[in-house]
């Protein structure tokens, strides 16, 4: 090696770096059992698990699979991962068998840590697949026998391991992603998206070292690592994590930890707003909070403002990011309608069908680039062609930047619809119709129509004595006459995919066949 060529030696060592600056400063509150760790406790935890993932075979690019809920294991694994060149591939508990199956052949993982509650699912996917990777159990229930127990096998030596040279081009996390439409496709996150992503994340959001945050993203999904523990632990900050995510225990761990910064998908905070002890919780110590992973009624927004809490709405995905945009200082309050203007590191551009950008104020796809970007997707060349291209992120969201240069998300590509040659915007109709005091949530969908070719239906949960003509009546003169829904329909609750998001496809299936 020449003088001036990096070693690169801190690229995966997570928590030796922050470690050897505040070591004695809490890393991580895990809720679930009561149990607090430095980050001199949390760097012994990934020096032990390192010497884990070396005796297993897990080293320079070789993978790890995960299956569990949010616990202590999962950063140990991903900082364990840094420190020999391992990748981590957290897969979803949610998932089918065969689901799980797929995923497992295409990751080829080394080793598989499976959480007690899901052997009997994982034993079905492994069945199926042609790997054989050595497995180990997280025991929190009986064991399931015949496999390592992931704490027996552990070792005990918490001392410093080899540093290990790591390119930022190298993978560090597969992703998978939502997987609305067949298999999810796992999205390869290198050493230089997570840093670039918690960079982007600090200078745009304003974390602080004092920061505290409930994590309530589940890990196998882009939000349990790059909205906020990646960046929190770049910045020395406390994390805090639970098994579930229950409205209630958030509320309680904001109040009793004084938690400074919050994120979450939509359906949460409205659940939280909506919780019995929403106005007796003190809110104070919370800077700001941000919505993700979905359109953000305004209802929802502001019962958060009306608490004293900046809430405002994020927006990303797997692909890049996720964290793409913030609000500037002393923005206007109208504009809490939009994701704000791009982070410091993020280029953005809107382009309409053959890619070439748009005027301000006309909605087209939103495109996105930086070094924050994924490398493509993981043994899948054709598809990360079509979504990576030359430089920009395809989202397949439709969005439009107004004369102040904020960004307004406008509904995916594929959910909008043509009624009588006029373009209908999903969101912009469910903003309307959920203004409604009988509407809880609501998703709008196109169904055929004989005269208009398509027509909005919109599906409901909420007090079904409301008719589509008390629904009309109200939204006249709110949206024009072609946007508003021609058909009404009711469920008990509404269907989610991935991390509490609305299923769009699960709701068309459903109520898509005719008005």
């Amino acid at each position: 090696m020449t003088w001036g060529e990096p070693a690169y030696e801190w690229v995966g060592d997570w928590t030796g770096k922050r470690a050897s600056l505040s070591p004695d400063r809490t890393a991580i509150v895990d809720e679930g059992y009561g149990e607090s760790y430095t980050y001199a406790a949390l760097d012994r935890r990934a020096n032990r698990t390192a010497r884990l993932l070396e005796a297993n075979g897990v080293v320079d690019g070789s993978r790890v699979a995960l299956v569990t809920r949010n616990r202590i294991e999962m950063i140990d694994l991903f900082a364990a991962c840094g420190k020999t060149g391992g990748v981590l591939a957290p897969l979803s508990y949610r998932l089918a068998p065969p689901e799980l199956a797929e995923l497992l052949e295409l990751i080829d993982p080394q080793l598989l840590v499976i959480e007690s509650p899901y052997v009997e699912r994982l034993e079905h996917a492994i069945a199926r697949a042609s790997v054989e990777p050595t497995v180990l159990e997280i025991e929190t229930d009986e064991p399931a026998g015949g496999w390592g127990i992931y704490d027996d096998e552990l070792p005990a030596d918490g001392s410093p391991v080899a540093s290990c040279e790591r390119s930022l081009g190298d993978p560090h996390l597969l992703l998978h992603t939502g997987g609305s439409t067949g298999t999810p496709k796992e999205t390869t996150i290198t050493h230089g998206s997570i840093h670039w992503n918690a960079f982007n994340t600090i200078t745009a959001w304003g974390l602080r070292p004092d920061d505290i945050a409930p994590m309530v993203f589940p890990s196998f999904h882009t939000g349990g690592w790059n909205v906020l523990t990646l960046p929190i632990l770049a910045m020395g900050g406390t994390l805090l994590i639970d098994r579930e995510v229950d409205p209630g225990r958030v509320l309680e761990q904001v109040e009793s930890e004084g938690a400074t910064v919050l994120v979450a998908v939509p359906a949460v905070l409205r659940t939280m707003a909506r919780h019995e002890d929403w106005a007796s919780t003190d809110l104070s110590t919370l800077r700001f909070a941000k919505s993700g992973g979905g359109p953000c009624r305004d209802s929802i927004v502001q019962a958060w403002r009306e608490r004293g809490v900046d809430l405002t709405q994020g927006y990303g995905l797997t692909e890049i990011g996720p964290n793409n945009f913030a609000m500037p200082d002393e923005f206007e309050p109208e504009k809490v309608a939009s994701v704000g203007r791009p982070a410091p590191y993020v280029d953005a551009r809107i382009v309409d069908e053959d890619g070439s950008p748009v005027e301000h104020g006309e909605i087209g796809e939103l495109e996105l680039s930086g070094p924050h970007a994924a490398a493509g997707y993981w043994g899948n060349e054709t598809e990360t062609a079509e979504t990576f291209g030359e430089g920009w992120i395809s989202t397949g969201d439709l969005a439009r930047v107004d004369e102040d240069g904020y960004y307004h998300i406008e509904g995916r590509k594929k959910n909008m619809f043509v009624s009588g040659g006029e373009n209908v915007f999903p969101p912009e109709v469910e903003d309307a119709v959920a203004d409604h005091p009988a509407v809880e949530e609501v998703v709008v969908i196109g169904v055929p129509d004989e005269t208009w070719g398509t027509v909005g239906k919109a599906v409901v949960e909420g007090d079904e004595s409301l008719t589509i003509e008390e629904l009309e009546a109200f939204l006249d003169g709110r949206i024009a006459r072609f946007k508003i829904p021609a058909a009404l329909a009711f469920v008990d609750e509404m269907p989610t995919s991935g991390p509490s998001k609305l299923d769009r496809e699960a709701i068309a299936a459903e109520f898509g066949e005719s008005a």
